[in-house]
């Protein structure tokens, strides 16, 4: 790879954007589509533009054929980002969990006494209010939300700017006597039964866990499911 190819990758990736690095298999030649734009291979063709467009927009590498050339497209994303709304037990066993499995997590916690438990290392912490953090954060389609705290005034929030968002998960922790209540202020507050129906609540599979861990496992199970299509995008509302 160019220098200035994997400049541009590096860029893209600290924009949070997705590229497609595409290689000729007879010669080598290589190209980047990043934003529609081309680097590399000024001979490109529009529907080598438009399959790489398309591999991006899947997020999956593929071999494809077309002109008679045979092409390597390989998509190269930044890390799905995990946010957490609360600094407790879960969250420091959620945390590094989903960053094993490739994700980047993110914790939100107005209360200092919570964020400097000790048990975020490695970890993003933010110690704004929930809605403030999460319109800095900006949520996208490679992004999932979730609270943790039990407290309306920290979860509401961040819930109503996650929903808000294209957000492709978002769940709250809580039983379903809470969800009811909850689901009850979002309506108050104007949020469409549609965009209620989003939320996963109580959060994560029906796997009969007890123990911060397990609840873990559980969440971040449920999220993999619903982001590789294998769980319906819908809540529990």
């Amino acid at each position: 790879m160019k220098l200035a190819t994997l400049e541009a990758v590096l860029a893209a990736q600290a924009r949070g954007e997705r590229a497609a690095i595409l290689t000729d298999l007879a010669d080598g030649r290589q190209a980047l589509v990043v934003g529609g734009e081309v680097l590399g291979m000024p001979t490109l063709g529009e529907s080598e533009r438009a399959l790489a467009m398309a591999a991006v927009a899947s997020g999956r590498s593929r071999l494809v054929e077309t002109a008679g050339e045979r092409l390597f497209i390989q998509v190269v994303a930044p890390p799905p980002r995990l946010i957490l709304v609360g600094a407790v037990h879960i969250a420091e066993v959620l945390a590094p969990m989903a960053a094993l499995a490739g994700w980047s997590a993110i914790i939100i916690d107005p209360r200092q006494r919570w964020r400097q438990r000790g048990g975020f290392a490695g970890c993003h912490v933010v110690g704004d209010w929930p809605d403030t953090a999460l319109a800095a954060l900006a949520p996208d389609a490679e992004t999932a939300v979730v609270t943790l705290t039990h407290d309306p005034k920290l979860d509401d929030p961040a819930l109503l700017a996650a929903l808000a968002s294209p957000a492709f998960y978002v769940g709250a922790l809580g039983s379903r006597r809470t969800h009811g209540a909850r689901l009850a202020r979002l309506a108050a507050a104007g949020v469409a039964e549609a965009a209620r129906a989003r939320l996963h609540a109580p959060v994560g599979l029906a796997i009969g866990a007890l123990t911060p861990a397990e609840i873990a496992v559980s969440i971040l199970a449920e999220i993999i499911a619903v982001r590789r299509g294998a769980l319906a995008t819908g809540g529990g509302g």
